[in-house]
């Protein structure tokens, strides 16, 4: 596991930016150029940042996403894409749409209102293989550690499925929803530990106070279904991206390591 710490949120948005960026331009130019870079995408405050570089690099012509194909991590059970708290809205409004050569027909997200939610998230594993798995897949984590919507204790070889939220991720959402937790819905549709693990490289997006305690779980924790994102340390090509607010519980030891160790990352 790699762990990159910047200064601060835009720093760390722009490393992560920035290496997304070069994975894209580095597979067009590489041997397997014929099918698409396969992206995996979160919603959530914390890819915002990510977004808007990756939209400003695109309009400028330093990066295409013509040959790109995305995958979204989860979607809410019962909200449909013209809802304004759907992550359908949000990924279009905050990314998709500011894109000029992004073909629809190449962006993927789980459909929150199908009837039949077992053969959606089924047909979306199948879609995902279809592409040969996912190339790199981003993501964040919740206060609690969650990876998509994946809850504590939630298999770390879950596929693809419906997903019952918590009451602390539904309080924590609920600042989208009025400030009502009983506005945001109970369920989700959401890929699996075990989906996200599979991608060839995982780039995790960490910042802030309240995501201290994750980071160190994540890090330094052992693995457990306790906290979901432990998983990630099993994984060869796992990365976690994160600010100085978010290493307050590492230890001092592995804050001087990942220091020393990427300090040829630092901006």
């Amino acid at each position: 596991m790699r762990v990159v710490i910047q200064d601060n949120y835009e720093k760390m948005s722009k490393w992560a930016a920035d290496y997304i960026a070069k994975k894209i331009k580095a597979y067009n130019n590489g041997p397997e150029a014929g099918r698409p870079f396969v992206l995996g995408l979160p919603t959530g405050s914390s890819p915002i940042g990510v977004y808007k570089e990756l939209a400003r690099m695109n309009q400028a012509g330093e990066l295409s996403f013509a040959n790109v194909v995305t995958f979204n991590m989860d979607e809410y059970l019962g909200l449909p894409h013209e809802h304004d708290q759907s992550y359908w809205y949000f990924m279009h409004d905050n990314f998709f749409d500011h894109l000029v050569d992004m073909k629809p027909e190449n962006i993927n997200i789980l459909n929150g209102m199908t009837d039949d939610p077992e053969k959606e998230c089924a047909d979306y594993e199948a879609k995902i293989a279809s592409y040969g798995g996912i190339d790199l897949f981003m993501g964040g984590i919740g206060v609690d550690g969650h990876l998509a919507f994946n809850e504590p204790y939630t298999s770390l070889t879950s596929r693809t499925g419906v997903r019952n939220l918590t009451t602390d991720t539904r309080i924590v959402n609920s600042r989208f929803f009025g400030n009502d937790p009983e506005k945001v819905p109970a369920q989700a549709l959401s890929v699996g530990i075990g989906t996200v693990t599979d991608s060839k490289e995982v780039l995790v997006l960490i910042s802030g106070h309240n995501k201290a305690r994750a980071l160190a779980a994540t890090v330094e924790g052992g693995v457990s279904q306790k906290w979901t994102c432990s998983a990630l340390q099993m994984h060869n090509g796992a990365i976690i991206a994160c600010d100085e607010e978010a290493c307050g519980e590492l230890t001092v030891d592995t804050y001087k390591y990942f220091l020393d160790i990427e300090r040829g990352e630092r901006l």
